[in-house]
């Protein structure tokens, strides 16, 4: 079992349960999936960064990337419809608990001058999004064989109502969350 899922089920719903007052167990909120996008504007005229993209991304999650396609044809873009313009991963159960835990202790860490997570990134709906400038940050990553530095969205999708209750889930596994 994954650490950070027995950390979470020992410690972290209990404390929840107890803390905000849920009459059942499954009313505690959890991580439901992680999805891991790279958007790809390049891609239209460079097919060979695909390619690279997707060796990261596989690199990162520990799981194969799927395309995605654009939904419309944009002329001032040159871009059309059914065109390959990213790439997404969506993690769920042992290596979506996997991933959380590298994620918290060992990729925001190596981050210079971090401060903290913003409070704010949340969507109204429980959600988490996070952004990283580069790919470069995560220790699968060797720097010398990156041809492109790219950026990365991580969404957390939770099974909280309230952004409150999603932000304290996080806090609780371990989210180091900026002061103000």
């Amino acid at each position: 079992m994954a650490r950070l899922k027995d950390k979470y089920l020992k410690e972290v719903a209990p404390a929840l349960l107890k803390e905000r007052g849920y009459k059942n167990v499954m009313e505690v909120p959890h991580v439901e999936k992680i999805s891991v996008n790279i958007g790809m504007g390049e891609a239209i005229t460079n097919a060979k960064a695909m390619d690279a993209a997707r060796a990261d991304l596989a690199a990162i999650t520990g799981q194969a990337p799927i395309t995605t396609r654009s939904t419309k044809s944009i002329a001032n873009f040159k871009l059309r419809q059914g065109m390959p313009i990213g790439l997404k991963v969506t993690l769920r159960g042992e290596r979506m608990y996997e991933f959380l835990d590298r994620l918290v202790n060992a990729v925001l860490p190596r981050i210079r001058e971090f401060q903290g997570v913003s409070r704010n990134a949340f969507d109204g709906r429980g959600n988490y999004n996070l952004g990283f400038k580069e790919q470069t940050v995560f220790p699968e990553i060797e720097y010398e064989k990156v041809d492109k530095v790219r950026g990365l969205q991580i969404t957390i999708v939770t099974s909280a109502k309230t952004d409150e209750e999603s932000r304290q889930l996080l806090e609780l596994i371990g989210m180091p969350f900026t002061k103000e």
